[in-house]
């Protein structure tokens, strides 16, 4: 008995060790910060428009290969007399695929939409650009970090009583966008400034708003295949 649990302890020390030496999970591109926004402040020609900057960004990244997604939410609209049916909603988590998800250098972002909106591995060292590049943030001058979304914290589209998308994103005057940070950052210890997707409204639409808030007109992108 008493040279039995020396090697179970010597086992359970082993398989210990094998564990923490196990590799974290490396992949191509399938996600990105988009280097550059629309330059109109939040308009970026709505959801189409969006995504084709990502496309457009990736293929000179050398992703093109992949159908690219930008990580954006809709409201949709109540029901009327002109459309008893209403306009459903269009969710961010809903256009992006199923993961996993890993950055311009390999690392793992998140293994699934599960994951991708409970316990991430987004911070300011691994949401990077399609070229690999880090984004300013908080601290940073200027502070880029606000990234646009239109989605609450699980990935869905607000009630369309507020103009939360600049106007589904297609303006770049009235309006505010819901955006997050993507250094999970801010200027409070609180959830909503650590959010990487809901953080707060944005001053306006414009490019100057979006800088004012301490952003660019960036988003994020997902690879959905």
């Amino acid at each position: 008995m008493r040279k039995t649990r020396p090697l179970i302890l010597a086992a359970a020390a082993a398989s210990l060790l094998a564990a923490c030496a196990t590799p974290a999970p490396t992949g191509p591109m399938s996600f990105f910060v988009t280097s550059v926004g629309s330059g109109k402040g939040a308009d970026l020609g709505g959801l189409a428009g969006a995504d084709a900057h990502c496309q457009k960004l990736a293929s000179a990244a050398g992703a093109g290969g992949k159908t690219w997604r930008a990580y954006l939410s809709v409201p949709g609209a109540f029901p009327s007399p002109a459309n008893p049916a209403g306009v459903p909603s269009v969710n961010a988590r809903d256009r992006i695929g199923n993961g996993p998800w890993f950055n311009a250098k390999g690392e793992l972002i998140a293994r699934d939409l599960g994951h991708l909106h409970n316990g991430n591995h987004l911070s300011k060292t691994t949401a990077l650009d399609e070229r690999g590049q880090p984004i300013k943030g908080r601290g940073d001058t200027p502070n880029e970090h606000d990234m646009l979304t239109g989605s609450r914290a699980d990935g869905t589209a607000f009630a369309p009583q507020t103009d939360t998308t600049c106007k589904a994103w297609t303006s770049s005057t009235d309006g505010s966008a819901i955006v997050g940070h993507h250094d999970r950052i801010g200027p409070l210890p609180e959830n909503w400034a650590k959010s990487w997707n809901f953080s707060h409204g944005s001053a306006g639409c414009s490019q100057q708003a979006l800088i004012s808030t301490g952003g660019a007109g960036r988003f994020y992108c997902f690879a959905a295949n």
